[in-house]
């Protein structure tokens, strides 16, 4: 091999490994998507730093952390520190998100869901619009006898997970038959799945009469309407960012837990009650790529609460990030 061409091979591996450090990858839960999408664009514009988020669901994030096929990965059902220390995991929490329900019914926009109410569709329970779970708290609301479709997701979810665990906070019976999972097989007849949020967002807008659960960003950005939903103190609360603020404000993300908590269906009676962190997982072998990550969040957490405030997700309050960047220390990635 002569001097010119090892010169060139060798030119080029550099190169080649330099691109590959320049870029960080990361996968998984859609919930936090349009907030991390923001955040990595606006990161790039001011640090020449390039982040790439892939949206595929927080069960693949986690599978792909454990795989070590990305840099870091996001989940919006939090991983006990028994898993994580089993696979070599740190995780912290990224933003404080919101779970609607949105609905296709045509002339009506100010529809009310009891938990009574969200249980029994859940369930597939309530066959018609007019039934009386809901129209008992919706007086003077002329609601059809048309079937209700129930739309959920059809991929394995962080979504689904935390909506099924304020299923599971409300209603014993669905604690004791389902459970709080990332996918399940829906019970009743009258309901369709779609992939990630953005799928649920288009078959709720294609199918008069549905109702379904999806984060907030989606259905802001798909023009979806939005029920107000009994929180635990018997209110009707809307989607707010004031209100998923209340309900922020009453979450225990704990570091020696590994930030390790799910905070749904908080007390307060301004709280909205379907609320979700969303968290993101690191290999603990990686501690240099990881800084890199860190100082990402790190930036995020300092300049992109406008950003996220913009799409309806709740910035860490300070008195957390100050936690989160201890954890680092702790760790040795940041």
């Amino acid at each position: 091999m002569t001097k010119v061409i090892k010169l060139a091979l060798a030119t080029s591996v550099l190169a080649g490994s330099l691109m590959a450090n320049d870029v960080l990858n990361g996968s998984g839960a859609s919930f936090p998507y349009s907030v991390y999408n923001a955040w990595t664009k606006a990161y790039y514009k001011t640090t020449g730093n390039k982040v790439n988020y892939i949206s595929k669901g927080s069960s693949k994030g986690i599978k792909d952390a454990k795989a070590r096929a990305v840099d870091f990965a996001g989940t919006d059902k939090p991983l006990s520190p028994k898993v994580l220390k089993k696979n070599g995991l740190y995780q912290f929490p990224g933003v404080v998100g919101a779970i609607t329900m949105g609905y296709n019914l045509p002339g009506v926009d100010n529809l009310k869901l009891s938990r009574a109410a969200i249980v029994a569709i859940s369930e597939g329970k309530v066959a018609y619009w007019d039934d009386a779970v809901i129209t008992s708290t919706n007086k003077g609301l002329k609601l059809p006898h048309k079937p209700v479709t129930f739309v959920h997701r059809a991929d394995g979810s962080g979504t689904t997970f935390n909506y099924t665990y304020f299923l599971s906070k409300v209603s014993k019976e669905w604690r004791h038959t389902y459970g709080a999972k990332k996918s399940l097989n829906w019970p009743g007849h009258q309901h369709i799945g779609g992939n990630k949020n953005t799928g649920v967002a288009s078959l709720i807008k294609q199918t008069p009469f549905s109702v379904g659960y999806i984060d907030y960003a989606d259905a802001k950005h798909n023009d979806i309407v939005m029920a107000s939903v009994e929180n635990k103190a018997g209110k009707f609360i809307k989607p707010s960012l004031k209100a998923f603020q209340a309900a922020a404000a009453k979450a225990d993300l704990n570091p020696k837990k590994d930030f390790y908590s799910v905070i749904a269906d908080p007390k307060g009676a301004d709280s909205y009650p379907i609320v979700a962190a969303t968290f993101v997982l690191v290999p603990k072998e990686k501690p240099a790529t990881d800084k890199k990550v860190t100082a990402f969040y790190d930036w995020a957490y300092k300049n992109g609460q406008d950003i996220a405030k913009g799409l309806g997700f709740v910035p860490l309050p300070d008195s957390l990030t100050d936690k989160i960047r201890k954890y680092w220390e702790a760790k040795g990635i940041k």
